[in-house]
């Protein structure tokens, strides 16, 4: 499909969080559209965006979709809290590159290994900036654009795509993704541990559930202490 202006997409796109996941992939759209697109949608939360090389993908959230990427973003503080790491959350924030016509909105990301070299930017230059430490990414509808070709151009060095099933970490080695067990950045965590942490967050109620990762990560340190 191809288009021709944003306002022909714009006007036909309606987001609400409330409905199930639902992506609307189209080819042939100008880096020109994508961008007017960015603008007509710049104060909406409710859909994402993600553009390589003319093809678009429109995401619209659905409540699981968020409380997914809620957890994780949520794992990802409360671990670098007790380990008493520097972290710069940036959210859903826009990420492009004109030059490689490639663009992205990560469900959560987070600065960390980079931290200090972005730290009180109010914008992201990735020309000149480094692109986010940890990308989070859930993929629990189907099908959709596969991503990490483009993380791996603008040089995320990881990856956590959750399926509903389980968590995968990919790590940037050689500009190609491998598909590893442990986080780079936080190297405590596995994909097992992080998996079965989600599947409790569901059961829990989320205070427990903060007491039982916060009991965790102090029982690994303490055992590397010793």
């Amino acid at each position: 499909m191809s288009v021709h202006t944003a306002t022909s997409v714009s006007e036909k796109i309606q987001v609400s969080p409330l409905q199930a996941s639902q992506r609307l992939i189209l080819q042939g759209v100008s880096w020109e559209t994508y961008e007017s697109l960015l603008a007509d949608f710049v104060d909406s939360h409710a859909a994402h965006f993600t553009y390589n090389q003319g093809v678009l993908e429109i995401m619209v959230l659905s409540g699981q979709h968020e409380e997914y990427n809620r957890t994780l973003s949520m794992l990802v503080e409360v671990v670098a809290e007790e380990l008493e790491r520097n972290l710069r959350r940036l959210g859903s924030t826009t990420f492009k590159r004109e030059d490689l016509h490639k663009g992205f909105e990560p469900d959560s990301c987070f600065y960390i290994q980079n931290e200090a070299r972005i730290r009180g930017k109010q914008e992201i230059d990735l020309s000149i900036d480094p692109p986010p430490d940890l990308v989070i990414e859930i993929d629990i509808s189907h099908p959709s654009l596969d991503k990490l070709p483009i993380y791996s151009q603008i040089g995320v060095p990881e990856v956590w795509r959750y399926t509903g099933n389980e968590l995968q970490i990919f790590t940037l080695c050689n500009e190609q993704y491998e598909d590893g067990t442990h986080s780079t950045a936080f190297p405590l965590l596995s994909s097992t541990v992080i998996t079965q942490f989600l599947k409790e967050s569901l059961e829990l109620r989320s205070t427990a559930w903060l007491r039982r990762v916060r009991a965790w990560v102090r029982s690994q340190t303490q055992d590397n202490d010793q």
